[in-house]
């Protein structure tokens, strides 16, 4: 299945960037560690949670703390994030902020499988119903058998970690089935969240000496109130494959990738601009591998650099006209509204506020490097024997159709003309044969 290549070209970037992880949380029983979960729940993302559950399990920590802010992500990460939280051996806490804040699609399985969660005013969480780019139902677009299917399997998800958790399992189906979406009070009326905390602080303060029950059902009671906060911050891989994972990048880098390309085969030799597009094309081919895109979209967007480079040679402006459009249009469709493996917002797609403008930039330099091609292709050769053609100079003796001497360009030829030309008369080329020039004598 696709969603299963994304995972496997996630991991692939782990594993190259492998050797280069974030450091190992401190041996102390005196502290909570601390990560962060902002953005998109991507392979790099995912991998980050699980190495923070056991990195505080392996230092010694308290409790780990989650800040939670997400539209939702890849459904197979998310998976490996539940599993190395219910099979944690430290209290897994989980807070939903700050305000403005949302847990929302993918995020309310993570949610769901803390031991404590807890929300800030002003935040939601829920909204975990497949929806395409446009927020139209996967069943109306995506076929009905594939949809149920879908559905079904997150469906018993939720319910799975909800019970688990001792949570609300019908809303938590709801959620699935009917976009079911709450805000930090109402989720706690229904049993979805625990607590509402304006702050990581009065989070940690307020379930001091809760007891929770962690993996191999061990009873802990918690002690965060006088806890040390220590931050675990993601390996150089997992940041990697967190920053690629971006529709706009993936665009972004398709555009400089097409830009550089375009002044390279314009000015041979710069290297630079070549050297530029050829590593941004590769780090976009690698990004799409770790989204929800649709190939389809990728050819026209290569049809569309294909088409601007072909604009170089031919000039006509058509095709550079054709290749924006294309362009423009596989960033319209770039974002796979029916994708089984992700659960995500229908705002994760590529905005407008960047198609446009960055296509309409590109087009504009493209433009304005065919018009400056074509003004040199127009200008009259300057070196080689056609550009001795026009040239004036002047006869050293004279010049007849048998041959004689002119001094043109700085140096001195051979030369015949059809008319006897006299000595120190002025001289202008008229056609070049090997070493021997075909002069007449200039009008004055």
């Amino acid at each position: 299945m696709r969603w299963r290549r994304h995972v496997l070209w996630g991991w692939l970037l782990v594993f190259l960037f492998g050797g280069l992880a974030a450091p190992a949380a401190p041996t102390s029983p005196s502290f909570v560690a601390r990560c962060e979960l902002d953005g998109v729940v991507d392979t790099g993302l995912g991998a980050y949670l699980a190495d923070c559950v056991e990195r505080a399990e392996d230092g010694g920590a308290s409790a780990l703390l989650v800040t939670l802010d997400t539209p939702g992500g890849s459904l197979e990460a998310t998976r490996a994030v539940v599993r190395a939280f219910l099979g944690s051996r430290v209290p897994v806490l989980v807070w939903v902020g700050p305000s403005g804040a949302r847990a929302g699609s993918a995020g309310l399985f993570i949610a769901l499988a803390s031991n404590v969660s807890a929300m800030a005013p002003g935040t939601n969480i829920g909204a975990a119903h497949p929806v395409g780019w446009g927020g139209e139902d996967v069943e109306q677009g995506g076929g009905g058998q594939l949809a149920r299917k879908v559905e079904n399997d997150t469906v018993a998800f939720a319910e799975g970690i909800a019970r688990q958790r001792g949570r609300n399992p019908e809303w938590a189906a709801s959620a699935v089935r009917d976009s079911a979406s709450a805000p930090a009070d109402r989720a706690v009326e229904l049993g979805v969240v625990e607590l509402i905390a304006p702050t990581e602080a009065a989070f940690l303060a307020s379930v001091d000496g809760h007891r929770v029950e962690v993996a191999g059902g061990d009873t802990v009671t918690l002690a965060t109130r006088e806890a040390r906060v220590v931050s675990l911050e993601p390996g150089l891989s997992q940041r990697v494959v967190h920053a690629l994972a971006q529709p706009s990048l993936v665009y972004l880098l398709f555009l400089v990738a097409a830009l550089g390309l375009v002044v390279e085969l314009s000015h041979p030799g710069a290297v630079a601009p070549g050297l530029t597009g050829g590593v941004a094309l590769v780090l976009a081919l690698m990004a799409s591998a770790t989204l929800p895109v649709r190939s389809g979209a990728l050819v026209l967007m290569l049809a569309g650099v294909g088409l601007i480079i072909a604009e170089l040679f031919v000039t006509s402006g058509l095709l550079g006209a054709a290749g924006v459009g294309l362009l423009i249009l596989g960033g319209v469709f770039l974002v796979d509204r029916f994708e089984p493996g992700w659960f995500v917002e229908p705002s994760f797609r590529l905005p407008w506020g960047v198609l446009l403008p960055s296509a309409l930039v590109l087009a504009g330099t493209a433009a304005f490097v065919a018009y400056r091609g074509a003004q040199t292709r127009r200008l009259p050769q300057r070196g080689g024997d056609a550009g001795l053609i026009g040239e004036s100079g002047t006869a050293l003796g004279p010049v007849t159709p048998s041959g004689g001497e002119v001094f043109v360009h700085g140096e001195r030829w051979r030369a015949v003309s059809f008319t006897p030309i006299r000595e120190g008369a002025r001289v202008v080329v008229r056609a070049v044969e090997g070493l021997t020039l075909t002069v007449a004598e200039s009008m004055p």
